[in-house]
């Protein structure tokens, strides 16, 4: 049997960690294996339990999600980080993007929303919307540093690849990039590592950005 998905929760607030708590524990492949209440908490427990997800809130007392992200994701890179923001907007949960983060988690989202991103993340999929996804480039995409620019990151593609690189780029799931293109969603996924690999990018995430950085979204 499929060993369960590993969940750290990080909030300043107890009830809104007793809620996440109670969702996820009722789905049979989740398991939450810790609680924070703040980033520096946070960075400790990660390294304790070793979670394959952390759900992060942004606004918390002493150090906040931004750095607390950071420092997990350095530490530990097989470890996703999905970030916890009241509104699609905030600022500080794009920061947490740029530090590293997999997605965003809107604190109103519906519990089967919950769910799938969470799922979303530990596969590899960044939990983002489309809507998301065009703010999020409106908000980096003038900010990214040159050394993202070079050459085009295209080239060294196949075509499917391409293909598949515009899909990623429009924030699409590898389930709705298999459906739109006719492919498995194991193919999908060699696919989507091969353009990672070529493009070096981060992850998917990163992957959108240089995509609209190139024109290419």
């Amino acid at each position: 049997m499929t060993e369960p998905i590993r969940v750290l929760l990080v909030d300043d607030q107890d009830l809104i960690r007793v809620g996440f708590r109670l969702v996820l524990e009722a789905e049979a492949d989740m398991s939450v294996v810790g609680e924070a209440g703040d980033g520096e908490e946070a960075i400790r427990r990660a390294r304790e339990l070793r979670p394959d997800v952390v759900l992060m809130d942004i606004r918390m007392p002493g150090l906040d999600g931004i750095a607390a992200t950071e420092a997990i994701v350095a530490a530990m890179p097989d470890t996703r980080v999905l970030v916890l923001t009241t509104f699609d907007l905030d600022e500080y949960a794009f920061g947490a993007i740029r530090a590293g983060a997999s997605g965003f988690l809107l604190k109103d989202a519906q519990r089967h929303e919950m769910t799938s991103a969470v799922r979303a993340v530990h596969r590899g999929d960044a939990a983002l919307s489309p809507r998301v996804t065009r703010r999020l480039l409106e908000h980096l995409g003038p900010r990214l540093p040159a050394s993202d620019v070079g050459s085009d990151p295209a080239a060294a593609l196949t075509d499917r690849e391409h293909d598949v690189f515009r899909a990623i780029a429009r924030g699409l799931t590898n389930a709705e990039i298999a459906e739109e293109l006719h492919l498995s969603e194991s193919t999908v996924k060699t696919h989507v590592g091969r353009v990672l690999m070529k493009l070096e990018a981060r992850d998917r995430i990163h992957a959108v950005i240089l995509a609209h950085r190139y024109g290419l979204s």
